[in-house]
């Protein structure tokens, strides 16, 4: 980890920039600022993008009554902010199944985030509900889904040339 730069802001306009700066980082290299090297970040973003259609992870009793209190009382104003600012509350809980080793192969979990978001962006199924920010549509998911690819990408820094 450097602790001495800075995370980066970053915004990113859909899917397919996530993509593109995956492929940036890879080709110039870059350098943490965070916990997860790229192939960790893709893992966990690979997860998050596949529950709205797989269906998420069950939470431990404990656990599942205080998502299903969150989503009920503060749920919907969450999505609202996350929409509104395009950033998610920083060390925010993660499910565990969603935190990659650290010996990751990247070349594996870049293809994996590919092949997700790539079966993401024509899906019309029916889309799972968020444990925390409750039932969303497509467009509103696809956003929530930028937005997080963005926040964990902003950590991994890429080296100039």
């Amino acid at each position: 980890m450097n602790d001495k730069k800075e995370r980066r802001r970053l915004t990113l306009p859909n899917l397919d920039a996530v993509l593109a700066d995956i492929e940036n980082l890879r080709s110039k290299g870059y350098d943490r600022v965070g916990n997860w090297n790229l192939a960790q970040v893709c893992g966990h973003m690979a997860e998050w993008i596949r529950f709205p259609m797989d269906g998420f992870p069950k939470a431990g009793c404990a656990m599942g009554a205080v998502l299903g209190l969150m989503r009920m009382t503060i749920g919907a104003h969450l999505r609202k902010k996350i929409l509104r600012t395009g950033k998610l509350p920083a060390n925010g809980p993660t499910f565990k199944e969603t935190v990659p080793p650290s010996d990751l192969d990247e070349a594996t979990a870049v293809q994996r985030l590919t092949a997700e978001i790539e079966r993401f962006k024509p899906y019309t199924g029916d889309l799972h509900p968020s444990p925390l920010l409750g039932r969303m549509d497509k467009q509103t998911w696809e956003r929530i889904q930028v937005v997080h690819c963005a926040h964990h990408l902003s950590f991994l820094i890429p080296r100039m040339g």
